[in-house]
């Protein structure tokens, strides 16, 4: 139950909920530029090794867990008082950041306090946006507000190639920190559920009742659930597969393209967050696991397909930005 203010129902305030979700997304996608920063950071402080990859890692592994409790906070609470702390938690990371080259303290700062807020911030964008709309059209709409994580490198990856320029790596993470709070915490106040009752799409006919689209059942319940975990584990293979290729594909396409590496940044996150889009609405054509499928089969061929690819010293860079867009 929330305790945030319950608002009138106007037609238009689903699509101000989703785009809000979208825009939040946008500014949480910098999970995704860290291939980036990540030649910066050995220039500048000397890393090498997996000392360049750890933050980046131990932020997916904290952003992936910090879900459940942001989920349960986001049902409790509500999604503007979540997402507000997701975006005050990823500040305070990327400042902390800004103040040091300790290789402890950025694990603590962007791996624990930005992953819990990417996390946060992640969790509570989609569920109020997907209660505003039909059954019908909640794939199109979660795929819409997810976007904006795929998305967020179009800009993300100039922006970030320009304050590396002219500022270095610190002064870059405290200017980013600054902006994603006022971004995350303002675009999260526009972030509320629908009142108790609310039916999206057509009302029933006269004598008639809302159709129940989905049973209820407590987590504790789903969680006892063998396709649950099923379901778990083909997500975690498939997102690991994809995060693999986020990290690495500056570092690849760096080899041939220079200091334009960020160009494939930027159209793999074409590819992302379009795909996101083009997902979410087959999956109201022809359902959600026909959907799931499709997009498992083409992303282990294009895997695949990729071992050749980055081995040959001999491809050329168009090639490797389009598979991994």
């Amino acid at each position: 139950m929330t305790t945030e203010p319950i608002p009138t129902p106007t037609a238009n305030r689903g699509w101000t909920v989703t785009f809000a979700g979208l825009g939040i997304n946008l500014a949480l996608g910098i999970l995704y530029t860290w291939s980036l920063f990540k030649g910066g950071i050995e220039k500048e402080f000397g890393w090498r090794g997996s000392q360049l990859n750890d933050p980046y890692a131990l932020c997916c592994l904290v952003f992936a867990f910090a879900m459940i409790v942001a989920g349960r906070c986001q049902d409790k609470f509500g999604p503007r008082l979540t997402a507000s702390i997701g975006g005050l938690l990823v500040g305070a990371g990327f400042v902390l950041c800004s103040t040091t080259t300790s290789y402890g303290v950025w694990l603590l700062g962007f791996g624990v306090l930005a992953g819990i807020g990417i996390g946060f911030g992640y969790s509570s964008a989609t569920p109020p946006a997907l209660k505003w709309f039909p059954p019908a059209k909640t794939g199109m709409i979660a795929g819409m507000v997810v976007a904006g994580f795929g998305l967020a490198p179009v800009y993300l990856a100039p922006a970030s190639q320009y304050l590396l320029g002219h500022y270095q790596v610190q002064k870059s993470m405290l200017i980013l920190g600054i902006a994603f709070t006022f971004i995350v915490c303002g675009l999260a106040q526009l972030l509320v559920n629908p009142p108790a009752g609310y039916v999206a799409g057509p009302k029933p006919a006269a004598g008639g009742a809302a159709k129940p689209v989905a049973n209820h059942a407590t987590p504790s319940e789903i969680i006892r659930q063998p396709t649950f975990w099923l379901l778990w584990v083909i997500y975690f293979i498939g997102s690991g597969a994809g995060l693999m290729v986020i990290a690495s594909v500056s570092g690849m396409a760096k080899k041939s393209m220079g200091d334009l590496a960020f160009v494939a940044v930027a159209i793999m996150a074409i590819g992302n967050a379009g795909g996101r889009i083009l997902a979410g609405t087959l999956s109201d054509k022809i359902g959600r696991r026909w959907t799931l499928c499709l997009v498992l089969v083409i992303q282990a061929v294009l895997m695949f397909a990729a071992i050749p690819v980055t081995a040959s010293k001999e491809t050329l860079p168009v090639v490797i930005v389009v598979l991994a867009a």
